[in-house]
């Protein structure tokens, strides 16, 4: 079974889902899923996920993740990008490179973020984009996001290009619109590029035309990514034929770290056969205890 990741460069002005189900015609899996989304306004990594490699989906989204945006101050929109309608414009007159970056400073660490009416979080099972655009505002609670950086990269007025590394739930959008507010002379959000995703970077990211290119070629499984690659720094053992079939089998393993060392209850480790296929995601129960949870090798 096919199963591995492909690193996307997502070109503006289409959704994440659409470029999923390009996907899903190009390979011909019917089985896959985009690891975090990007708004239409936004390009860059999109990684996708085939076969079993949906199944770490969570983890990828969980990495941090690198964006480059150009922040427009001087107005505010109702989506807290350039795609929506403008509710409130101010001055920028005063505005300095100084006083942009004194207050992004403020947002840097864990924070505090509203998450936008325009978005996909859910209401009472609707997403919150369906009552903003049938004009309703409902109760929304503000998130614990961690963002670990941001770098003013450019400024003339009223325009700032900023690069940001954040964690996972934090919208850039808010970060725009929150900061335009704080200096009192509004903002948005122009331009998004996800830069970096966990380990997929931009810079060996796939042109959709490489992709249709390598699939009319029938060669487009050599696009694909392990996956296991987002799992790089986890503990990883190496299991005998019969741990190996255990495994495979979900069965709860009793195995004991090569060296001496006091671990976590669900500490996570990945689980390959002699043979170096990648079996499964192991969790720590304790006892020398491990649970496969995820099995990634076919019985």
């Amino acid at each position: 079974m096919t199963a591995g990741i492909l690193n996307i460069n997502k070109p503006q002005g289409v959704t994440s889902f659409s470029i999923v189900k390009r996907v899903r015609r190009l390979t011909g899996v019917k089985k896959v899923g985009h690891a975090g989304t990007l708004d239409p306004i936004a390009d860059g990594v999109l990684p996708i996920c085939l076969g079993r490699a949906t199944r770490i989906v969570d983890y990828i989204v969980g990495q941090p993740k690198l964006y480059r945006a150009t922040v427009r101050f001087g107005s505010a929109t109702d989506t807290y990008d350039a795609d929506g309608e403008t509710v409130v414009t101010g001055d920028t007159s005063a505005l300095t490179r100084t006083a942009v970056e004194t207050a992004l400073a403020g947002f840097v660490g864990e924070i505090l973020q509203m998450p936008p009416m325009y978005s996909a979080l859910k209401y009472q099972g609707r997403p919150l984009y369906d009552y903003a655009r049938a004009g309703q505002t409902v109760p929304r609670e503000a998130r614990t996001v961690r963002i670990y950086r941001i770098d003013v990269l450019r400024f003339e007025d009223p325009v700032a290009e900023i690069e940001l590394e954040v964690g996972q739930g934090a919208y850039v959008r808010s970060v725009a619109h929150d900061v335009g507010e704080q200096l009192g002379c509004y903002a948005h959000m122009e331009r998004l590029t996800r830069v970096s995703s966990g380990p997929f970077h931009l810079d060996d990211a796939l042109q959709l035309e490489e992709l249709e290119a390598a699939a009319e070629r029938g060669e487009w499984q050599e696009l694909l990514a392990p996956v296991d690659c987002v799992l790089e720094s986890w503990r990883a053992a190496l299991l005998g034929e019969l741990h190996s079939r255990d495994v495979r089998q979900g069965r709860l393993l009793e195995l004991r770290p090569a060296r001496s060392e006091r671990l976590e209850l669900e500490t996570p480790c990945r689980a390959y056969s002699e043979d170096g296929e990648f079996l499964a995601i192991l969790t720590y129960r304790g006892g020398n205890r491990w649970q496969p949870d995820k099995v990634f090798s076919a019985q």
